[in-house]
């Protein structure tokens, strides 16, 4: 798969425009973030933790080379690169952990991965789950982002539902993987892929959207207009020189 596009090129992944990827057989990335009603987990915690989830499948044995989903991540980055997070509790979760994927942990926020299956052919007990109106916040003020951990920078413009934030995170998350060097991929992964997710300062966004970082342009398909740039990834390693 060839890397980002900083702007809508003719074959982008995220471009809002009909192209060729239209054309394929569209696949969904399932994201499940756990928000227990007693103990939701904090925004910041759970939009990190998706796109560490994001990560960890990009980079998991089984997802490439003859690894047994590497089919089905081959299919869906061949067309467009979508992500939806549902959420679950209690039992919702459980039958969520007894499919196949990898659960991901932060703070304390746990979203689950899976592999990516036909836009229309949700495993039941995924497809049963709400996706719309996931909303979080956080209780405690977010800490600035070390400049030496990757950041990923959300535009400071557009409001968007924790659901909807998550994906963009894994989308920019994804960007980066895609632009990085093998040897930074490897540091990466081998620290157990280290993030934070942002909202820029609107003085900053400018700059960082012209900046030649990767960043997503939403297709449009819920919540903000098609084409809105809504996340910058600035890692330390697309910096250098």
């Amino acid at each position: 798969m060839s890397d980002d596009r900083t702007t809508p090129a003719p074959d982008s992944p995220f471009r809002p425009d009909p192209g060729a990827r239209d054309a394929a057989p569209q696949f969904v990335l399932p994201l499940v973030v756990r928000i227990e009603r007693a103990a939701p987990p904090p925004r910041t915690d759970a939009l990190e933790t998706a796109a560490r989830a994001v990560l960890v499948m990009l980079s998991d044995a089984r997802s490439v080379g003859e690894g047994e989903s590497a089919g089905a991540m081959r299919d869906w980055q061949d067309a467009r690169i979508r992500k939806v997070v549902r959420r679950a509790r209690g039992a919702e979760w459980r039958r969520a952990e007894a499919l196949p994927g990898i659960t991901v942990t932060g703070k304390s926020a746990e979203v689950r991965v899976f592999p990516p299956v036909p836009l229309d052919g949700w495993p039941k007990d995924l497809a049963r789950l709400q996706v719309s109106g996931t909303d979080l916040d956080d209780p405690d003020p977010v800490p600035p982002a070390d400049p030496a951990v990757p950041t990923l920078w959300l535009n400071p413009d557009l409001d968007m539902s924790a659901g909807k934030a998550m994906a963009q995170a894994g989308h920019g998350a994804q960007l980066a993987w895609w632009r990085l060097p093998d040897e930074a991929r490897a540091a990466w992964h081998a620290t157990g892929f280290p993030l934070a997710v942002r909202t820029a300062s609107p003085a900053r966004w400018p700059a960082l959207t012209a900046g030649g970082l990767p960043t997503v342009r939403d297709a449009g398909f819920t919540e903000i207009a098609p084409g809105s740039c809504t996340v910058v990834a600035d890692h330390p390693a697309l910096r250098a020189g």
